[in-house]
């Protein structure tokens, strides 16, 4: 169960942020407009919504259920909100906070069935109800991914031995499905999908019954296969590297259009 990686990530996220210098603070990372200080404060974020909505019951300020863009620009205007406020933080501040939310959280996952309906279903999955192992799933990933982008930004080691990132991408490959949902082909076509590196797999796109289908392991004869690292893999599906690029790092053999839809696929909301 991923819930139970999540205290040494955090704990590995404060130790990071305890270490930095001031200046390292202000550097710019891969999201869009966003310093190291701005994803902290979005990670504290993600926590105090959390905790406020899902355990506590409190009601996001929306108007009625939310889906497609309008959910995305909701999120979206929340972020941006929550981050201009929290430049008034100081980064002592916010890791004070993060210390003290970063266990709630986990104890509230830990007190819910994993197999009960998440609070909030996985979107770029496609789903609308999930069950809670895969929000915590899709929790753990975007912990992880937030921290490597400080990472990244400061140049610290990065978090990308196979006890970190496999679970990473074996939640990231979930989004492959919900990405060829428009792609039509003949019913048992499959798609091997290959991440090569310490922390990689493989897994296996199969249409049956006009739905696309993922599997664990590899089927033989596949109508296309793509094949990829495992740091082009989590930068492609988190929106860290154009498909384009991606293709450029990628191998592709059989139906290369067939293969090439799985650059399309993103594990983080568009």
């Amino acid at each position: 169960m991923l819930v139970n990686r999540l205290p040494a990530l955090h704990r590995e996220l404060i130790a990071l942020l305890r270490g930095l210098e001031a200046s390292d603070w202000e550097l710019p990372t891969a999201c869009a407009l966003w310093s190291v200080r701005d994803i902290t404060a979005h990670l504290l974020d993600d926590d105090l919504r959390r905790l406020s909505f899902h355990r506590d019951g409190q009601a996001p300020p929306a108007a009625g259920p939310l889906a497609g863009r309008a959910l995305i620009d909701f999120v979206n205007a929340m972020n941006a909100e929550w981050v201009a406020v929290a430049r008034r933080m100081s980064p002592r501040l916010l890791i004070d906070l993060l210390e003290l939310t970063g266990p709630w959280v986990v104890e509230l996952f830990r007190a819910t069935d994993p197999f009960a309906p998440a609070h909030w279903g996985v979107t770029w999955a496609g789903d609308t109800e999930s069950p809670h192992w895969f929000d915590v799933g899709r929790d753990y990933t975007e912990r992880w991914l937030h921290q490597q982008q400080i990472r990244d930004a400061v140049g610290a080691p990065p978090l990308t031995a196979r006890e970190w990132l496999h679970p990473v991408l074996d939640l990231f490959v979930r989004a492959l499905p919900h990405a060829y949902a428009a792609t039509t082909a003949p019913s048992q076509t499959t798609v091997r999908v290959t991440v090569e590196g310490e922390a990689g797999g493989a897994w296996t796109l199969r249409r049956e019954n006009g739905i696309w289908r993922l599997y664990g392991g590899v089927a033989p004869s596949p109508a296309a296969a793509i094949a990829m690292s495992d740091d082009t893999a989590w930068r492609l599906f988190s929106k860290g590297l154009a498909p384009e690029a991606a293709r450029a790092r990628a191998r592709l053999e059989g139906d290369q259009a067939l293969a090439a839809v799985a650059l399309g696929a993103l594990a983080v909301l568009a």
